[in-house]
C-alpha cells in the first residue's frame, strides 16, 4: 500500500465500537481519506477487560481504515474513556523574576498549578489553562510581555487511572500501533462539534457514549469543569432486553433503527417484529411501547447530567445551550428530551472543521475520532506523551515475540 505524506489517525476505543478515521494534512486543514469500524468485545465502561479481544477488534478496524486509505497505519492518536477519567480546577501563584512576564514564568505558574496531591493510582492527562491574573487584572489569556510582579494562573487538570492508560497503549502496541498521544475523550469530542462562538458564550457538551455519558462545560471560551458519569446507552439497551425477552444485540438494532425518545410523539399504529429469546417464536408491538421503555432511561441520564451541571455551579452561564453527540444521540427525539429536561436549546453535534470524506464521518458517532484528528493537526511534536518511546519498544517487542512464536 502506498504511504501518504502527513497522515494523522484518530483511534476512539469505546464500550460498543472502535473507530479509525485516516485524515492527510492539506492546506485547508484534515482530509478525511479513510474509516474503519469494528465491534468493541473486550471492554466495559470504556476500559479494557479483555485483552485479545480488544486487539483483535482494533487490528480490523486500522485494516477496514487502511483498505479504504490505500496507506498503511504504524501510529495512531488514541482517546482515553471511562468513569476514571475526573476533573478539577487548581490555581496557582509566583513571582515574576524581572517585573515583566516571560515564557518561563508561564511555564513556572502553570507548573504550581499542577503540583497537586494525587492518589497513586492517578496520573495527569492534561493541564488546560483557563485564566491568568498579572497582579490585579484578571481574564488574561496570553500574559508574556505583560509588566507585573505576581502572576497567578486558575487551570483545569484531567486525570486518568495509570492502568487504564497504560492498558490502553498495551493493547495498540500488541496491534502494532505505536501511540503518539492520548487524549480523554470527553476533550475529543468537544474539539469536533463546538464552535468558537459556543465556547465563548458558554456551552455544555453531552457524549452519550455506550458505557459513559461525558460532560464537558465551557465558559468564557476555557473549560470550566468535566465530569463521566458511568451510565450509558448500554443501560437503555438492557432495559429493552429486560422488557422484551429479546437478546441484547437484537435490543440493540431495535433502539438504533426504531427507538425513540419521547413516547407522546412515537406512532402506536407502526407494529415491528422483535425476535424471541432462547429459541422462542417472534413477536411484535408497536414503536411506541418501544419508546415506553427508552424514554425514562434516557429521561434519568439527562437528569444526572443536568445535577452535575448544577453541582458545579455552571447552570447560569450556558448562555449557547446544550450540544448532545455521541451514539445515543441519534436516537429519535432524544434533543427534544434533553430540551425539556433541561429548558434550554439543545442541538445535535456532528463534527466540523473537516474536507474530503465528510459525508462518511458526519455523524455524532464519530465526534470523539474526529476530536483526535483535529487534536492531532493542532499538535507539533513538543506535546507528546513520554510514553511515545516506551510505546515503540513496546511494539518492536511484540513483533520480536510473534516472530519467534512463527519460528518455534
Amino acid at each position: 500500500m502506498a504511504k501518504k505524506n502527513h497522515l494523522i489517525i484518530g483511534l476512539d476505543i469505546g464500550t460498543y465500537k472502535i473507530g479509525v478515521i485516516a485524515a492527510e494534512v492539506s492546506e485547508h486543514g484534515a482530509d478525511i481519506v479513510g474509516i474503519g469500524t469494528a465491534a468493541s468485545r473486550g471492554l466495559r465502561k470504556g476500559v479494557v477487560n479483555n485483552m485479545e479481544k480488544t486487539v483483535e477488534a482494533i487490528r480490523k478496524a486500522v485494516e477496514e481504515a487502511e483498505l479504504m486509505a490505500a496507506c498503511e497505519i504504524r501510529s495512531v492518536i488514541a482517546g482515553s474513556a471511562g468513569s476514571h477519567i475526573k476533573g478539577f480546577n487548581s490555581h496557582g501563584v509566583v513571582a515574576v523574576r524581572n517585573r515583566e512576564v516571560g515564557p518561563g514564568d508561564v511555564e513556572r505558574v502553570i507548573d504550581a498549578a499542577r503540583a497537586v496531591a494525587l492518589p497513586t493510582d492517578q496520573e495527569i492527562l492534561h493541564v488546560l489553562p483557563q485564566e491568568f491574573i498579572v497582579d490585579d487584572q484578571d481574564g488574561i489569556k496570553e500574559p508574556v510581555g505583560m509588566a507585573g510582579v505576581r502572576l497567578e494562573a486558575r487551570v483545569h487538570i484531567v486525570t486518568g487511572a495509570v492502568t487504564a492508560g497504560q492498558n490502553l497503549i498495551r493493547c495498540c502496541n500488541r496491534a502494532g500501533l505505536h501511540v503518539e498521544d492520548v487524549l480523554a475523550g470527553p476533550l475529543a469530542a468537544a474539539e469536533a462539534v463546538l464552535t468558537p462562538e459556543e465556547r465563548e458564550l458558554g456551552v455544555a457538551l453531552i457524549d452519550l457514549g455506550g458505557g459513559t455519558t461525558d460532560l464537558v462545560v465551557y465558559q468564557a471560551g476555557s473549560i470550566r469543569h468535566t465530569a463521566v458519569l458511568p451510565v450509558g446507552g448500554s443501560h437503555v439497551t438492557n432495559d429493552l432486553a429486560s422488557a422484551l425477552c429479546t437478546p441484547p444485540a437484537e435490543a440493540e438494532r431495535l433502539k438504533q433503527r426504531h427507538g425513540s425518545a419521547l413516547a407522546a410523539v412515537t406512532p402506536h399504529d407502526q407494529s415491528i417484529e422483535v425476535a424471541g429469546l432462547g429459541g422462542r417464536p417472534p413477536h411484535h408491538l408497536s414503536r411506541r411501547a418501544l419508546a415506553e421503555v427508552i424514554e425514562p432511561r434516557v429521561e434519568e441520564m439527562l437528569t444526572l447530567v443536568k445535577r452535575e451541571i448544577e453541582r458545579a455551579g455552571c447552570e447560569r452561564s450556558l448562555a449557547s445551550g446544550i450540544v448532545l453527540t455521541g451514539g445515543g444521540a441519534v436516537v429519535e427525539h432524544t434533543t427534544a428530551l434533553a430540551e425539556r429536561v433541561f429548558r434550554r436549546p439543545v442541538r445535535l453535534g456532528v463534527p466540523l472543521h473537516l474536507t474530503g470524506l465528510v459525508d462518511v464521518v458526519a455523524s455524532p458517532m464519530y465526534s470523539t475520532a474526529v476530536g483526535l484528528v483535529l487534536h492531532g493537526l493542532k499538535q507539533d511534536g513538543s506535546g507528546r506523551r513520554a510514553e511515545g518511546v516506551l510505546g515503540q519498544l513496546e511494539v518492536a517487542r511484540e513483533r520480536m515475540m510473534g516472530w519467534l512464536r512463527e519460528f518455534f
